[in-house]
């Protein structure tokens, strides 16, 4: 913590400083000629205001836009401690952001849909937008958050407007403009787990037309899981990032913002907890000789946050990105044009076993090269017709990998799950075969499989959206978009793991040799079956449900490696205004485009196995909604109807990914979102989400250890079927009640001295996280008390405050898995503790 503590010692001097640095340049400072986008989030609401939005892609207020969506402004963001997406669910219900065992493993959810974690090969139905430019991957939005203005969580489809990818929801964060005056703001923060973070913004201008921002931040944390095998800290903080926004406004007609951003993630990551532990991991644990007599984890003590690894987890996450936006007043319409590039390098690598045994270790590496170009017009002026029209493209070219190598405990694990058949396998095929020897041929340290991917995409839109107010009250809205998308996929896998490659059901070593070597009753000239040690192909990790027991690459013959993709979504509503209160019905579509399953568990189509491709995604909902604004406060209510036929299914198994579509998905429910400030120091604000969903048809869902009357295992091979029937069932990983509430209590406590309280409830009822889990294993809920108090000086100037985060240290898991080689074993991620500490930040 020594890097720590100095950072934050020049941070703080910083802080300090910069008051007097400030108010010299000011004087020489040209009067402003650029200010913010105005607006306020629901913790701030003032009835005088008018909260400000761009979900349409221009501004509107909060209550005219016939849309749901929630806003999050600055000073929530700050007193709520939310420094990254994954906080922000707290105050967002209808948002749920999961972290897995890699820190570039994050999903994204709205309404309980969303995918696209830890598969390359597919995409996010979640689309996350930074100043207007698309991030591709969702380890590319994963940094602290920069100085932001406001961020949007738009709910439902959105793909008229934002394109192919966004067919649950979209994510817009605005961040604040330079400004022609000379400010900023600087602050530093200290809590438990030793966290340090800092962060600093600073803007003005640089001549009459010019003004430049910039940016820094850094987040250091011990973590908050303890490794017992190897003493260290696991889920720590490691985050830094600078950004430099500069803006040209030559004439009120025309303005250039150019951003370039760089930021590095380094973290020890992920805690994962045994939840259950089944045969193969109760071997690990017992006594040798009885098994390997190794440390595993301890299912009656999950919240213990003590893991007992054999080595720690590491990720590095980099991403560097420049965008510019250009803006041009034509008089009667607005032309935009924002052009981007981004690189993402992302790396990890993990135990995968979980337990002190040396099994299994898995390293990933992916570079991702985006281009995005969006152009768009839109009509200005107060007639009753205005329009917006434009068009976006994307070039994405991804490299992608993974080693799985076996460890020095392996060759004691097979044996131990075969009871000693594997060696009297292996003695078998020795006395016809001299390539095969006993206890040296299968299952030794290095052996595995590596996988490598490349992906090129290429996908365009055009899009259009008008409205005609009919009347003073009256406005109709038609949208429509063509979409149009491209993928060229190619696989490389090599297969390092002989006993994988075995066809056990036809062993030809086995077919040559007596069978009175086994027994010695047996009649003259009957020969060993070839199949008699078929039952062991749950030990073939790696293709065992494949014909080919290997894989096959592609482009191939059959396959082209080409996925191709078009669709027409079109949105329609219908909005009437009655003063206090704005009422809108609509009906809108999305879509989302095809995907590669790039990872060991794709196969051929015409194999029955987990799929090479999925085809896209059709969403349609029905909403309607009511905005009301009352003196003092706002209520937004929308209720929906959304369906979505051919959803991803992207199901971790273990080892890969199971990539197949359902056939159709629904959910109905309803969220509001409401602000109330009843007296002068008090504000007041809800937000809640009830989901009812179900799956109208899915007959390809993979099958699972736990589900024994749709997923039997058959003796001859020891493996089960590949797909089940869960048709009519709940899907996982949908709560039914999401709820935030907060209260925060502000007054001026003497002349230029202010002190607040602010207090956060969250809560999602139980559900099951995950379909292949057990019920009774991964069926959780949550909540969480957030608070903080704090006291400001000289008009705001000067801010200090304590905050905390779960502070009843409530424990739950946020995801699980079945345990990687270890059939019947469950594993899952338990929430961050309790954390707590004390801000200080000036802004001048």
């Amino acid at each position: 913590m020594k890097k720590c503590e100095l950072i934050a010692a020049s941070v703080l001097a910083l802080v300090m400083s910069m008051p007097a640095y400030a108010q010299e340049l000011s004087s020489a400072s040209t009067t402003s000629a650029g200010q913010d986008t105005p607006g306020a989030g629901p913790s701030d609401y003032n009835q005088d205001e008018d909260i400000i939005v761009t979900a349409t892609k221009r501004a509107q207020t909060l209550q005219d836009v016939p849309i749901s969506v929630s806003v999050t402004a600055l000073e929530t963001i700050e007193r709520a401690q939310i420094r990254d997406l994954i906080d922000l669910q707290s105050i967002v219900p209808s948002l749920k952001v999961t972290q897995f065992n890699a820190v570039g493993q994050t999903n994204f959810i709205i309404r309980g849909f969303g995918n696209g974690n830890g598969n390359d090969g597919i995409e996010s139905s979640v689309g996350v937008f930074i100043d207007g430019v698309y991030r591709s991957r969702s380890a590319a939005a994963l940094d602290d958050l920069p100085e932001v203005e406001r961020i949007e969580v738009l709910r439902g489809p959105q793909s008229t407007l934002f394109g192919k990818n966004v067919s649950a929801g979209a994510i817009s964060i605005v961040t604040k403009r330079p400004q022609f005056e000379w400010g900023g703001k600087a602050e530093i923060s200290y809590g438990n787990y030793h966290q340090m973070q800092g962060k600093a913004t600073i803007t003005g201008p640089l001549t009459s037309t010019v003004a430049v921002r910039l940016s820094g931040s850094f987040n250091f944390r011990d973590g908050y899981f303890d490794n017992v095998t190897t003493g260290s800290d696991i889920n720590n903080r490691d985050r830094q990032s600078v950004r430099g926004d500069v803006l040209w406004e030559p004439s009120s007609d025309f303005s250039l913002r150019v951003i370039a951003d760089y930021n590095v993630i380094k973290e020890v990551c992920c805690g994962v907890q045994t939840i259950f532990n089944g045969p193969a991991t109760q071997f690990i644990g017992a006594p040798a000789p009885f098994g390997l007599g190794k440390n595993i984890g301890d299912p009656a003590a999950i919240y213990d946050r003590n893991v007992i690894f054999n080595t720690d987890p590491s990720n590095r996450v980099r991403g560097k990105g420049v965008s510019a936006q250009a803006d041009y007043d034509l008089g009667g319409a607005k032309l935009t044009s924002i052009t981007a590039y981004r690189n993402q390098i992302n790396e990890s690598q993990q135990d995968i076993d979980f337990t002190a045994a040396d099994i299994s270790n898995n390293t990933t590496a992916n570079e991702i090269k985006t281009f995005t170009q969006e152009l768009r017009l839109a009509s200005q002026g107060d007639g009753p017709f205005s329009y917006l029209i434009g068009g976006f493209y994307q070039d994405e070219k991804l490299d992608t990998g993974r080693d799985i190598r076996y460890g020095s405990d392996i060759r004691g694990f097979a044996n131990g799950l075969s009871q000693n058949a594997l060696i009297q396998l292996e003695t078998l095929q020795s006395l016809v075969n001299p390539a095969v020897r006993p206890g040296l041929t299968y299952f030794q340290p290095g052996q595995g499989i590596s996988d490598r991917y490349k992906l090129k995409q290429r996908s365009y839109s055009v899009f259009g959206q008008a409205d005609y107010r009919i009347t003073n009250r009256l406005t109709v809205t038609g949208g429509l978009a063509y979409l149009n998308d491209r993928k060229e996929a190619r696989s490389s896998v090599v297969m390092q793991d002989p006993f994988s490659a075995l066809n056990l059901q036809n062993v030809p070593e086995l077919g040559f040799l007596p069978l009175t070597i086994l027994n010695p009753a047996a009649p003259a000239g009957a020969r060993i079956p070839t199949n008699l040690f078929g039952a062991l192909g749950a030990l073939q990790f790696f293709y065992g449900d494949s014909p080919t027991h290997g894989p096959v690459n592609f482009p191939n013959a059959a396959e082209s490696g080409v996925l191709k993709g078009d669709k027409f979504t079109y949105a329609a509503r219908i909005a009437y205004d009655l003063d206090l209160l704005n009422v809108y019905a609509s009906y809108s579509t999305g879509w989302k485009a095809g995907a590669f399953n790039l990872s060991s568990d794709s196969r051929p189509p015409d194999v029955n196995g987990a799929g090479r491709t999925a085809d896209p995604e059709d969403v349609a909902v029905y909403e309607v909604g009511a905005k009301a604004k009352f003196r003092g406060g706002y209520v937004n209510l929308a209720l929906f109807q959304q369906t979505i036929k051919g959803f991803q299914s992207n199901a971790f198994t273990g080892l890969g990914y199971s990539l197949v579509n359902a056939g159709e998905q629904s959910v109905r429910g309803f969220e509001v979102d409401a602000a109330y400030r009843p007296i002068s120091f008090l504000s007041l604000t809800a937000a809640a989400t009830y989901l009812d969903p179900k799956y109208d048809s899915f007959i390809g869902a993979p099958c699972v250890n736990y589900d024994s009357e749709r997923c039997p295992v058959d003796p001859a091979t020891g493996r089960r079927p590949n797909f089940r029937d869960l048709s009519g069932d709940r899907p996982a990983g949908i709560p039914t009640w999401s709820l935030a509430v907060a209260a925060t209590i502000s007054h001026d406590l003497a002349e230029g001295i202010n002190g607040y309280v602010r207090g956060e409830y969250d809560y999602t009822s139980k559900f099951q996280l995950i379909e292949t889990t057990p019920p009774e294993l991964s069926t959780v809920g949550s909540q969480a008390l957030n608070a903080s108090a704090g006291l400001t000086f000289a008009n705001q100037q000067l801010e200090v405050m304590v905050w905390g985060r779960n502070l009843t240290n409530y424990n739950t898991l946020i995801s699980s898995f079945p345990t990687v080689a270890q059939d019947g074993s469950y594993s899952g991620y338990p929430n961050q503790p309790r954390t707590y500490g004390v801000t200080l930040r000036k802004t001048f």
